[in-house]
């Protein structure tokens, strides 16, 4: 059933089928309902990140309201808007390497496997594309987007004095040791790190969402979960963090809306009760209403990088819509 848009002088709604409970954009709310010690070992800190990006920044979730509004809106009217349904998406990235060591200096060919994996994920020509369980074929889809690296102009290597860094940004001010950010409303920069921990945990990678600052606008990512060659480190290994975290920096949210049962803003992703790690069974059903069969395959849920291998229809008319006319990423949409 399909998801109804509603919105409201004072605030946003978005309002679901039977499918999906009603939320409005309270991230708080979610946050407190969604329980860090249910987590699995992929920890993404985006959702953390915006919490505190909301507490410091007022006009924020503002901003994002706009951004919900002029999504929907898009969505609503595709002829009136340069949704790009048909075409390829270009984004170039940009890379900054900042280490402490020879090992965590990684190396182009790493960086550019990174690449690579995005191109096959974001296209859906990835080889484990065939391993989507028969009830989720129909869903499965390419999102039409491509990303260019030219390692001899869009690279900076950085040495750096730090054994981790936490997730404050501070990786992407040279005040701070880090690295200032290039072109953000034309590049998708990526900063690679030697470690992270936050919350008592080692952090595999963050995104900023469209609306924050263009300061700190991209993905940060752990070096050794970096890529698919070179010094990765299993279960995630493939790649994947940076495809679930550009996911982030494109307007997804998690599968499971960050909440019991919660919403993850698309119509065809069936609702999850909670993350999934691991590599769970093709019929692991959720316990929210109807007890649907749930998507852990979905590049949006927490399950290792071997059992990452789809984005749905709706989730790349979601992502595509940030990219349209008047949209926050419509630089990037341009041919």
């Amino acid at each position: 059933m399909k998801k109804i848009y509603v919105f409201a002088a004072t605030c946003l709604l978005l309002v679901f089928s039977c499918q999906k409970k009603e939320a409005n954009f309270d991230e708080t709310k979610n946050v407190e309902e969604a329980s860090l010690a249910d987590a699995p070992a992929q920890r993404c800190a985006s959702q953390e990140v915006l919490q505190e990006k909301l507490a410091a920044d007022p006009g924020l979730r503002e901003r994002m309201q706009q951004i919900e509004a002029y999504t929907a809106k898009v969505l609503r009217n595709r002829s009136e808007y340069r949704l790009l349904s048909d075409g390829t998406i270009e984004i170039p990235v940009y890379f900054h390497v900042l280490y402490r060591s020879t090992d965590e200096n990684i190396s182009d060919e790493q960086l550019q496997s990174q690449v690579d994996v995005l191109n096959e994920d974001f296209t859906n020509t990835n080889a484990d594309r065939t391993k989507v369980p028969l009830h989720f074929q129909d869903e499965q889809t390419t999102v039409g987007i491509r990303f260019t690296w030219d390692k001899t102009k869009h690279l900076r290597r950085k040495y750096s004095s730090k054994r981790s860094w936490s997730t404050n940004d501070d990786m992407k001010f040279d005040s701070k040791g880090g690295s200032n950010v290039y072109l953000p409303e034309q590049y998708l920069n990526i900063w690679v790190v030697n470690k992270m921990t936050s919350y008592g945990s080692t952090i595999l990678g963050y995104a900023q969402f469209p609306g924050g600052s263009w300061a700190t606008d991209g993905v940060v990512l752990g070096h050794n979960y970096t890529g698919r060659t070179g010094k990765v480190s299993a279960p995630y290994h493939r790649g994947r963090t940076a495809t679930h975290e550009v996911g982030h920096w494109i307007n997804l949210r998690h599968i499971w809306g960050d909440a019991t049962c919660g919403n993850d803003f698309v119509d065809d992703t069936p609702q999850h009760n909670t993350s999934n790690g691991g590599c769970p069974a093709a019929d692991h059903k959720s316990t929210c209403t109807g007890t649907p069969l749930e998507m852990w395959m979905n590049y949006m849920d927490y399950t290792y990088d071997e059992c990452m291998y789809m984005f749905t229809h709706k989730q790349r008319d979601r992502m595509r819509a940030v990219f349209a006319s008047g949209a926050f990423r419509q630089v990037l949409g341009q041919p």
